[in-house]
């Protein structure tokens, strides 16, 4: 069974928030790949974690973004 990760708080953060975190895990995920090619990556599944969480964060902007146009 697989574990239960904890999850980033989208729901309340306002959008200039969600675009600090997507943008320091797109950070984070630059050097993530830097350090997987040089052979020094400690924690493979953080690549994992890293790219499921930018997802969620796109995700919940286009929710908003289309629940803003649906009005």
């Amino acid at each position: 069974m697989a574990k239960a990760t904890p999850k980033i708080d989208l729901v309340g953060q306002s959008d200039d928030q969600l675009n600090e975190s997507l943008g320091n895990l797109k950070r984070e995920q630059f050097n993530l790949r830097f350090q997987a090619a040089t052979n020094q990556l400690e924690k493979p599944s953080r690549v994992r974690e890293v790219r499921r969480d930018i997802a969620r964060i796109k995700t919940m902007q286009a929710q908003r973004t289309g629940a803003g146009a649906a009005k």
